[in-house]
């Protein structure tokens, strides 16, 4: 069967069948934008979040994974390794993810298949706002890398510095701190359980 109308990008598509391993991802920027879309949860269609600040732009292909949200049990996961930090929820979105590739993606609006291999617990104001970082399905430079372990050290400082920088201004207090990092296997723990925070966004909305 074929659709004859646009999912929606959040809640329209699957997640894929070898989840966690391999997923589909809904990518909304990519290295060359200059202004950080997102998509609108009503219409699912991306709207301009901001400008991009400064000379702080997106290192790698960035988006979200379908039919996931972060709530409590994304914060729980946070609260039990972030040491020192007070942790009110999850942020209330999709679960973020950054796609590594050689590969020129001309623009965002797109959806691929993703391979994860860690991610960072980012505390944004408080709230649990993990970044899954996976690696194009297929890419015979980054395929290579089984975990985020594996990365040069450059790409993961790369990674670190922008998900740091990407909401400050110069006047202002940064407020996204990175509490740790995890290798893949953790990964796979942190999908599923933003895969069970979206069940039970469903179960409220019914």
């Amino acid at each position: 069967m074929f659709r004859i109308n646009k999912a929606h990008p959040w809640h329209g598509i699957p997640i894929g069948e070898k989840v966690p391993n391999e997923l589909t991802v809904f990518i909304e920027i990519v290295p060359r934008d200059t202004v950080k879309y997102e998509v609108d949860k009503e219409t699912g269609y991306l709207k301009i979040d901001r400008p991009q600040q400064y000379s702080n732009v997106v290192p790698a292909n960035y988006g979200f994974i379908p039919q996931t949200y972060c709530a409590e049990r994304i914060a729980n996961l946070a609260r039990e390794k972030a040491e020192g930090f007070e942790i009110s929820d999850g942020d209330g979105d999709p679960l973020d993810i950054l796609v590594l590739s050689e590969h020129h993606i001309p623009r965002g609006d797109i959806i691929l298949k993703a391979r994860p291999i860690g991610g960072f617990c980012l505390i944004d104001g408080g709230e649990a706002d993990d970044k899954i970082i996976a690696t194009l399905v297929g890419d015979k430079v980054y395929d290579n890398f089984a975990d985020i372990s594996d990365l040069p050290e450059g790409i993961v400082n790369r990674v670190e510095h922008y998900f740091l920088t990407y909401k400050q201004l110069p006047s202002e207090v940064a407020k996204c701190e990175i509490a740790f990092n995890y290798g893949r296997e953790q990964s796979y723990e942190v999908i599923r359980a933003a895969m069970a925070d979206y069940q039970d966004l469903l179960a409220k909305l019914k």
